[in-house]
């Protein structure tokens, strides 16, 4: 996964508005700005500037259904950051592994035996 992608993501989700909407568009599955807007505290505005940023990070797709724009969430750029933590955190497992390792070896080669 692209730096840039990784970092579209985790600024989308890093606020809390923006959380609350990918959960509720999880749940129903789809839905309207207007309606988004009854499920959260903000404005209808600021919904669709919230959509426009999950958008553009990938986490929502949308779609005309007539007049209504309808947004639903598009999980593969949230599955591929969390592929790309995941190994991250693995990358540091080993690293400490490894220190882990030396320090109990020189902790070994120091007592008096």
């Amino acid at each position: 996964m692209e730096t840039g992608h990784v970092e579209a993501v985790l600024a989308a989700l890093a606020d809390p508005t923006r959380r609350q909407l990918l959960d509720v568009l999880a749940t129903r599955g789809e839905a309207t700005a207007t309606l988004l807007a009854t499920h959260i505290p903000v404005s209808r505005q600021a919904i669709v500037k919230h959509l426009t940023i999950l958008s553009k990070a990938g986490l929502v797709s949308r779609g005309r259904t007539g007049r209504e724009m309808r947004y639903s969430v598009y999980p593969e750029q949230l599955n591929g950051t969390a592929r790309w933590m995941a190994d991250l955190a693995a990358e540091w497992d080993k690293r400490l592994a490894s220190i882990k390792r030396l320090a109990e070896m020189n902790d070994e080669s120091v007592r008096p035996g």
